[in-house]
């Protein structure tokens, strides 16, 4: 499926912006900034500890040779929609003084829910990735987790196929997160154990960072 849509949908015209190649700064010491931009999933909402994927993947990328520097830009409720208007008022104060800069994006769920068309969503997704990549900014793109509701994991599936594509076609790193955890007993059973509908808990969480830890994570932050 072409990235491209004529715009019949909705009140403006999707466009499109050729995407470029991320460059990141070779010299001086990594003082790495780590953006993570993104919905209720990415902010941690259920978890009981508080910690969320992020915090505890960022736990799990300290290293001697690198100043990391992370920022949780989680928004509950957030659409691709929202983060593309995030990307451009908030993400760029987080580089302020940055030799090296990162964005993690994490979105979807809340597209369907709000009515976002699968169309419009991969366009969304693609000129952020386009735009981050015209600026230098490393991106790295996880997938959401599978839903406790059926019929919205039917159309999660389609939504995670079309961001695995619209990465694919940029060389971007995308993490799946859905399909491993469809039939996770673990993953089921902390959804169902949650008092939050389409979130896990403790260990559900935990589920998604070890996905992400163990996916090209280190290598995307070429952490020798």
């Amino acid at each position: 499926m072409s990235d491209a849509h004529d715009g019949a949908e909705g009140s403006a015209p999707i466009e499109f912006r050729p995407s470029a190649q991320a460059a990141v700064v070779p010299e001086g010491p990594r003082d790495l900034a780590l953006v993570f931009l993104g919905a209720s999933l990415v902010a941690g909402v259920g978890d009981p500890k508080g910690q969320g994927w992020v915090t505890r993947v960022v736990g799990r990328t300290q290293h001697p040779d690198v100043t990391l520097n992370p920022y949780n830009l989680g928004v509950r409720g957030d659409t691709s929609a929202d983060l593309l208007e995030r990307w451009v008022t908030e993400v760029p104060r987080r580089w302020v003084g940055r030799t090296e800069r990162r964005l993690v994006v994490s979105v979807g769920t809340s597209d369907i829910l709000r009515g976002i068309t699968l169309a419009r969503h991969r366009l969304n997704l693609a000129n952020l990735l386009d735009d981050a990549a015209s600026t230098g900014v490393g991106t790295f793109v996880v997938s959401p987790p599978p839903s406790d509701d059926a019929e919205l994991n039917e159309r999660l599936e389609v939504l995670v196929e079309a961001q695995a594509d619209v990465c694919s076609r940029r060389g971007v790193p995308f993490v799946d997160c859905y399909g491993p955890l469809l039939g996770h007993d673990q993953w089921r059973t902390d959804l169902a154990a949650s008092s939050i509908p389409h979130h896990p808990g403790q260990a559900g969480y935990g589920l998604i960072a070890w996905l992400v830890l163990h996916n090209g994570w280190s290598e995307w932050l070429q952490l020798g």
